[in-house]
């Protein structure tokens, strides 16, 4: 389903050259479950980006199901993203003015849902992701591991074949954060590919396939059933 083929990502600083990326060739079959870790500065972030078409490679190829996305247009990215692709960040990245089912909403109003389908996906939603008393609630007023359900929810809402999670329970507490990747696997369950980036070694433990990342390169490509 996804493949990287030699993808290097360069970025021109003045008159430097910081290699974010080295020739990295990557493969992930559907319905995978895996974590990237590896120090700051080792490349993960700039990996998700590409892998989620925010953005290109200076070298080599991406392909999304047999097609090779690197060379779209911007345009058509977005299209890729909005469809197949859903992100799940560490600050949540809610729109402050909208409330929870609104910002659920938000992906499916810039597809052009009709309301229509959006108001029962958005029903199902905040009843899957226990929120419907919290429905017409603004994000100041939810509690750090309600925003990150609401961020799951939209992240999910347009049925999407791979989530990529970023630090996903970096400002949860415990608890929320455990129930934040009870949620994230229970998607993974159900066939979706699941990439979690990651500095926590417990997080990056419960994945069955683990890559590690050092100065840009692949460094190790583990596999295991994880046990919680």
């Amino acid at each position: 389903m996804i493949e990287l083929t030699g993808v290097s990502r360069i970025f021109h600083l003045g008159d430097s050259e910081v290699h974010a990326l080295r020739e990295i060739d990557l493969r992930i079959a559907p319905g995978e479950y895996l974590s990237v870790m590896g120090p700051s500065g080792s490349g993960k972030s700039t990996l998700l980006n590409i892998l989620g078409l925010l953005d290109r490679p200076s070298t080599g190829h991406y392909s999304l199901s047999g097609r090779n996305v690197s060379n779209l247009s911007s345009d058509e990215q977005a299209q890729v993203r909005r469809e197949r692709i859903g992100f799940v960040f560490q600050v949540f990245h809610l729109v402050p003015r909208l409330t929870a089912a609104e910002n659920i909403a938000l992906p499916m109003v810039l597809a052009g849902i009709e309301p229509t389908e959006r108001t029962a996906r958005v029903k199902k939603a905040l009843a899957d992701y226990d929120l419907g008393q919290r429905a017409e609630h603004r994000p100041e007023q939810l509690s750090g591991g309600q925003r990150q359900r609401v961020a799951i929810a939209r992240a999910t809402i347009m049925r999407p074949v791979v989530i990529l999670a970023d630090e996903p329970t970096g400002n949860l507490d415990r608890a929320s954060g455990q129930e934040a990747m009870r949620l994230l696997e229970e998607l993974n369950a159900g066939g979706v590919t699941l990439i979690v980036v990651t500095h926590d070694p417990v997080i990056g433990e419960r994945a069955h396939r683990r890559l590690r990342m050092d100065d840009g390169r692949l460094v190790a490509d583990t596999r295991h059933r994880a046990t919680d």
